[in-house]
């Protein structure tokens, strides 16, 4: 694994020296340092799961054949788009969530030189990645599904972004509109096609296949998106900043998250009321009386009973899938993300 890491690093390295010197644009001496700052603080500095697993599922799917020093340099590049398209997103994320934190520094745009130029920083980072598919796999059948590929997950994540933050308007707060089906639905577009079915259907085109075989492997993954995203929610409150990477401000931020879908239906109406006063705002007090409210009606257990339960009908999901291959492919998946802790 750690040698994987190190080659993937290498690509990285190499991407980012075409990306410096690419053709189209003349950088300055200062714009080109500019550059190679912005990718080395936001791109590389993750746990790079979804471009390891990338490459981790283009291995599997060619059932223990020899690999050629190409193919896995290209399935590293795909999987460093993945980490730029998730750059791309995080960047812009943290400027609408206002966050103070991501991976354990100080958000891009909070640095005190980058400001709201981390905007233009993040538009930048989704335009690299036209830029390695078409260096390195324009000769290739499937570069147009490619192309195809990212641009439909795009979509689809704005998409899940645009409903994550319109749910929480200034004026229209309303708890009952908080339901399990809004939290899938965010969860599925928001998350679960760039994190887990994009590293996946990138595997599958490299190896000639077309994704519309595989439709039953997209929905396993979107349920381990969604189940991720729970996940995510829990430990945004529940999780310890340093273990995590940064400061939950779920709660704060009016999120539809699960915690809160869960406290709304298992509350009477005094702890509803609990939340209506205190859910969304940023004093500290405010945010206290929240999560003790979720303690008092014991979500911890009601996270972790919800885990089992995912996870064995994940298993089930698998193990029914006719492809011993796949069926290790959605398991290395499932392995990396049970019982996570960041």
């Amino acid at each position: 694994m750690s040698d994987l890491k190190s080659k993937f690093l290498e690509v990285y390295s190499t991407l980012k020296s075409e990306l410096l010197n690419d053709s189209t644009f003349e950088l300055t001496h200062v714009s080109r340092q500019w550059i190679n700052q912005m990718l080395d603080y936001n791109v590389p500095g993750g746990k790079l799961t979804r471009g390891l697993s990338v490459v981790d599922s283009f291995k599997l799917l060619k059932e223990g054949e020899e690999l050629t020093d190409d193919d896995v340099f290209l399935a590293c590049a795909l999987g460093w788009c993945i980490e730029w398209f998730q750059a791309y997103f995080l960047v812009l994320d943290d400027i609408m969530d206002n966050s103070q934190t991501r991976r354990g520094q100080q958000c891009w745009f909070r640095l005190p030189k980058v400001g709201m130029i981390a905007v233009n920083d993040g538009i930048l980072l989704r335009n690299h990645i036209p830029r390695i598919l078409k260096k390195h796999f324009r000769g290739k059948p499937y570069y147009a599904d490619l192309l195809d590929l990212f641009n439909e997950v795009e979509f689809q994540t704005a998409s899940g972004q645009m409903i994550d933050l319109i749910t929480t308007l200034e004026g229209e707060k309303d708890l009952d509109k908080y339901s399990i089906a809004l939290h899938h639905q965010i969860a599925q577009y928001k998350t679960a096609y760039y994190s887990f079915y994009l590293p996946v259907a990138c595997a599958l085109l490299m190896i000639n296949e077309n994704l519309e075989n595989y439709t039953d492997v997209k929905n396993i993954l979107i349920q381990m998106g969604n189940y991720y995203q729970v996940q995510d929610d829990y430990l945004d409150c529940f999780g310890s900043p340093e273990v995590v990477g940064k400061i939950g401000t779920d709660i704060e931020d009016y999120k539809c998250s699960w915690l809160l879908v869960k406290a709304v239906e298992l509350a009477n109406e005094e702890q509803k009321n609990i939340l209506t006063d205190n859910y969304g705002k940023e004093d500290p007090i405010c945010v206290g009386r929240v999560k003790d409210l979720y303690k008092t009606l014991k979500l911890q257990g009601v996270f972790e009973d919800y885990e089992n339960k995912s996870y064995e009908m994940l298993i089930n999901s698998i193990n029914a899938h006719p492809s011993k291959a796949m069926q290790a492919v959605l398991l290395l998946f499932l392995g990396k993300i049970y019982k996570r802790q960041k």
